[in-house]
């Protein structure tokens, strides 16, 4: 009941902010709270710190807000700044535990003349490509490695067993191809008798596509264009750059951004009055660069 009461407190305290602020223009405050603390603000898709904080100086005007933190489910909603101060309070709901089923880690429960470890090569591995599985099988003659992922992977698929050498080290590499999916993957190692076990975490990125669109295709300088766009490689952000005239000839990299749930993202760039008067190329490539694609656009007025 009394966290019932605090949040209407709070809502009402929102309510009359944005009251008394339609009275003016401006550049707004913006406070953020949130249950668990320390959450991610996303301002317009922008990183902004953690909660508790805030931000001043923000122009009037509708912006996308959204919190972040790990295990839980994001919260998200569009906003109306005013030219005061306005409070934002999230709570936060723990995401549901995977269906997928990874065996328990018995590392803690085995005879200590029994060890086994496993690292990887690399973190992200992009469709296409191998990766490499190495580590330590002490008192075994061999171990076994069981791949957890999405679709094929759900169950747990048997993937080798590589025999230890004298040091009781192992290693193996695989090579799935292309048919592989995007996506977070887990390698479980266990000893020949299964009765240690390790496991080492990684991602899979690319065998999709990134595209890139923006609200004009024309801008006079000291406009706000817009860009928008997918991307299906599962990679979590994707990176922009501009290229165009005189300081822009060489690609300027306007930074990463996220990439949400549903698989978007979008950015907006201020046109800034000194900008060059010229035709314009943005790029956006997926992180860490699997695929890109680009659009074109004018600022100010190009002769023919």
């Amino acid at each position: 009941m009394k966290e019932e009461i605090v949040i209407s407190i709070l809502i009402c305290c929102v309510f009359i902010s944005g009251c008394i602020s339609g009275q003016g223009t401006g550049k707004g405050t913006l406070q953020f709270t949130s249950s668990p603390s320390g959450a991610g603000v996303y301002l317009d898709n922008q990183y902004r710190g953690t909660t508790p904080s805030t931000i001043s100086g923000v122009e009037a005007g509708e912006h996308t807000l959204e919190f972040r933190y790990p295990g839980y489910t994001g919260w998200s909603a569009t906003i109306t700044v005013q030219s005061d101060t306005a409070l934002y309070y999230a709570s936060l709901t723990p995401v549901a535990q995977p269906t997928t089923k990874i065996p328990e880690d018995k590392s803690q429960q085995t005879p200590a003349q029994t060890l086994v470890s496993i690292q990887t090569s690399k973190d992200p591995m992009i469709v296409g490509d191998s990766i490499s599985f190495s580590g330590s099988g002490v008192g075994s003659r061999s171990v076994v490695l069981t791949l957890y992922g999405p679709g094929y992977y759900a169950k747990g698929v048997l993937l080798a067993e590589p025999k230890t050498n004298s040091a009781g080290l192992w290693s193996y590499t695989w090579n799935p191809g292309t048919s592989i999916q995007s996506g977070s993957y887990t390698m479980v190692v266990n000893d020949a008798q299964k009765i240690t076990s390790d496991r080492v975490a990684f991602s899979v990125v690319g065998g999709g596509e990134v595209s890139i669109a923006a609200n004009s295709y024309s801008a006079s300088k000291g406009d706000t264009l817009r860009f928008s766009g997918r991307c299906t490689t599962g990679a979590q952000n994707v990176l922009l750059v501009l290229y165009g005239p005189e300081r822009y000839s060489s690609g300027v990299e306007l930074g990463t951004l996220s990439v949400m749930g549903d698989k978007t993202w979008n950015f907006g760039y201020a046109l800034g009055n000194t900008m060059p008067t010229g035709y314009y190329t943005m790029y956006v490539y997926d992180v860490p660069k699997t695929t890109s694609d680009f659009m074109q656009f004018t600022v100010g007025f190009v002769s023919s």
